[in-house]
């Protein structure tokens, strides 16, 4: 009897060892100093919250902090040359600067009108608003934080991407179905070209070549010679196209298909659709895993995040998540998917692991955060802490 007890006991005991040792061999010892953080903006709370990533040997998955910033913060950027983070409030029209050592608001820096995102440029040093009511793009210079200007642009600007380059910003305008290119040393618009109708997200290629553009109102992708400035092809896809991702590789552009249910797959050298895949109930958002082999992808209609294999080309996994899923950003060591439940007001945290004989999963919702009230856009931020720690 004694010893039938001692099993029991030992049972749980071994399985808590066998997943600590497990979560151990997930995530990598990058030393004390190192910190990784994801910022998630909570548009009805005026709040970003700030969860912790970093492995201790295992990231703790909470919110560690939570920030209060302008009015309906909506996207959200880290700098990849400097430790700061960059909150754009669609309703104050301003954008807040957060020190990420430290979680809390350094600056904040009034644009124009009903902002929705900023990118920053590889150089770290400036920063690229498309304001939707303004008709124009406000430039920051982010080592001063200081507005350098504002560029007059199409009619209801909805995303501004500067290219790898950083000699070329690229504007999407719904309100005129154009494209605005902004030449960055001049700080005007090169040219404006027609395409689709409703253009919004925009992807640029590694090279700066090309930038390809989804038009939400035609079922299309445009595709544009940035160093020759004109339209290349209109590529037809399926309906609502909202959101693109390319692969790190730039070989292959994955467009999501809301309407339709389904991915289009572009061959990006050729300009051709590859070809069409059930993905999952209205598609919102993909990100491709940096080794190009997986691409994630949100289903804002079903509540699951779709993990397709692309050189399979099928679906291998359906994970259901919190309401309404949307943004997806990746952990640093890749091992970790956060998923943002717009409805229901909380992160997913989705675990890539080795299978085992006893689980022979790849993937498993390891749990779910409460964050603020609409969460809106979400960004991971790793970094080695410079300054003491707080106290």
């Amino acid at each position: 009897m004694k010893k039938i007890l001692l099993i029991v006991v030992l049972l749980p005991i071994a399985g808590a060892v066998g997943w600590w040792y497990f979560r151990q061999k997930s995530f990598p010892d990058y030393g004390l100093a190192y910190r990784e953080y994801a910022y998630v903006t909570n548009g009805k709370s005026n709040t970003v919250s700030v969860i912790d990533l970093t492995p201790r040997p295992i990231p703790s998955f909470h919110v560690i902090k939570t920030i209060t910033v302008g009015s309906e913060p909506t996207g959200v950027t880290a700098n990849s040359k400097k430790n700061e983070i960059y909150v754009v409030n669609t309703g104050s029209n301003n954008v807040s600067v957060i020190d990420a050592e430290r979680n809390q608001v350094v600056a904040t820096i009034g644009v124009h009108g009903k902002p929705y995102f900023i990118e920053v440029s590889p150089d770290g040093k400036r920063g690229y608003v498309a304001n939707s009511a303004s008709a124009n793009v406000s430039v920051i210079d982010l080592e001063n934080r200081a507005l350098l200007g504002n560029v007059r642009v199409g009619a209801s600007p909805g995303l501004a991407k500067i290219s790898p380059d950083g000699d070329t910003v690229v504007v999407s305008n719904r309100g005129d179905n154009t494209v605005s290119l902004i030449d960055t040393a001049l700080l005007a618009v090169r040219t404006t070209l027609p395409i689709c109708d409703q253009p919004e997200d925009i992807v640029i290629m590694p090279d700066s070549s090309k930038a390809f553009v989804a038009c939400a109102g035609s079922a299309q992708v445009a595709s544009i010679d940035l160093k020759n400035e004109k339209l290349l092809a209109l590529l037809d896809v399926g309906r609502t196209p909202v959101g693109l991702v390319l692969k790190p590789d730039g070989g292959e552009l994955i467009v999501c298909n809301f309407q339709s249910n389904n991915i289009s797959i572009i061959e990006t050298t050729n300009n051709e659709v590859g070809g069409s895949y059930l993905i999952g109930t209205k598609p919102a958002r993909g990100l491709v895993s940096a080794d190009n082999e997986r691409l994630y992808v949100s289903n804002f209609g079903s509540n699951t995040v779709a993990v397709y294999d692309i050189d399979l080309g099928k679906v291998i996994a359906s994970i259901p998540v919190g309401s309404y899923p949307d943004g997806l950003a990746l952990s640093n060591s890749q091992n970790s998917l956060l998923v943002l439940d717009s409805q229901s007001g909380d992160i997913a945290v989705i675990q890539k692991r080795k299978p085992t004989k006893l689980d022979p999963s790849e993937y498993s919702l390891l749990t779910m955060i409460p964050v603020g009230v609409q969460p809106n856009n979400v960004a991971v931020k790793s970094f080695l802490r410079a300054k003491s720690p707080e106290k």
